[in-house]
């Protein structure tokens, strides 16, 4: 009798450990566990030339960002004037376009300013996965060593 007792009691102060301990988190906070380490390998299409096989050496030697968009992504249009205006400052961007159709990102580009150098074409999100992509839009910061 007392053990019946006790296990829903025991259920409880679990969940409200769990929820108190997740309630302090910032949500907003996601941990990354490539910080510090190289950038992870692929081996993708150009967005603008399929015949053209780009990898992360194409996007390191210099401090860089790395943008993961798509069209279907309306942060990404939100967040687009910053990135143009950091292009326009000279900082290099380079990109995956994640998930997404070819001829959309192509279209979208052609209609609106293009911040990126560098495009990625990942439409399955491979090479999302590796860089752990949590969801559209990031960024991320590479120093020259990549």
């Amino acid at each position: 009798m007392k053990l019946r007792m006790l296990i829903p009691l025991a259920a409880t102060a679990a969940l409200l450990g769990l929820l108190f301990v997740g309630l302090g988190m910032n949500s907003r906070d996601l941990p990354s566990p490539l910080v510090g380490k190289p950038a992870p390998p692929f081996t993708l299409e150009s967005l603008e030339d399929a015949e053209r096989f780009l990898t992360e050496q194409d996007f390191i030697g210099e401090v860089a960002l790395v943008n993961v968009w798509a069209t279907w992504c309306g942060t990404c249009r939100s967040e687009k004037p910053l990135l143009m205006e950091l292009a326009r400052g000279g900082i290099p961007i380079h990109a995956f376009n994640y998930r997404d159709e070819r001829e959309a990102a192509l279209r979208y580009l052609s209609v609106s300013d293009n911040p990126y150098r560098t495009i990625a074409y990942d439409p399955k999100g491979d090479a999302g996965i590796d860089w752990g992509v949590y969801a559209t839009p990031e960024t991320y910061v590479l120093d020259a060593e990549g």
